[in-house]
């Protein structure tokens, strides 16, 4: 089911999360362009269809146009200058979005060969809460999880029992 190993856990917590909360007849519009996951979303029977890569940031009339009854962000605001514009601009009443969060022995991510992979944002719960509270959204339930790896040092002791993932279900005020 899946096509690669790294995302595994992440993936398998995500589609468990959003099969708890979004019923398979409902569409959904999923923020980012086709990836692994929104493949996944198809294989698994939901009706999908993604942005096209536009600069969210600047340009959220893909959104706006949208006549999905869920809106998906799978680890993607962290990497908008204004995540708060976007979840504005989300005309769906449902939302179902996940986050890395910050870690205090991590620094932000940083491509040094992509100029847009970054994370702008990296968030503790609460502060993505907030922002979703100023959005006009209402957490319905929210679920984290961690990320071990298999390396040796500090930092992935530290990955085995410090939450990575922050995911959420929304519904519109």
């Amino acid at each position: 089911m899946y096509e690669n190993t790294f995302p595994n856990k992440r993936f398998k917590h995500t589609l468990s999360f959003l099969q708890d909360h979004v019923s398979k007849t409902q569409t959904i519009l999923d923020l980012g362009v086709v990836n692994l996951f929104s493949k996944i979303m198809q294989q698994q029977g939901y009706t999908v269809s993604n942005t096209k890569g536009e600069d969210l940031d600047a340009d959220t009339s893909t959104i706006e146009q949208s006549n999905a009854e869920v809106v998906t962000a799978f680890e993607i605001f962290e990497h908008l200058l204004s995540p708060f514009t976007v979840l504005k601009a989300i005309k769906a009443d449902k939302l179902v979005a996940s986050v890395p969060l910050k870690l205090w022995f991590s620094p932000a991510y940083r491509s040094s060969t992509d100029m847009l992979d970054r994370h702008y944002h990296e968030f503790e719960d609460w502060q993505f809460d907030w922002l979703l509270e100023k959005a006009g959204w209402e957490i319905k339930t929210r679920a984290k999880w961690t990320n071990p790896t298999k390396k040796i040092g500090i930092r992935p002791i530290l990955r085995w029992f410090t939450p990575r993932y922050y995911i959420i279900y929304a519904e519109r005020i």
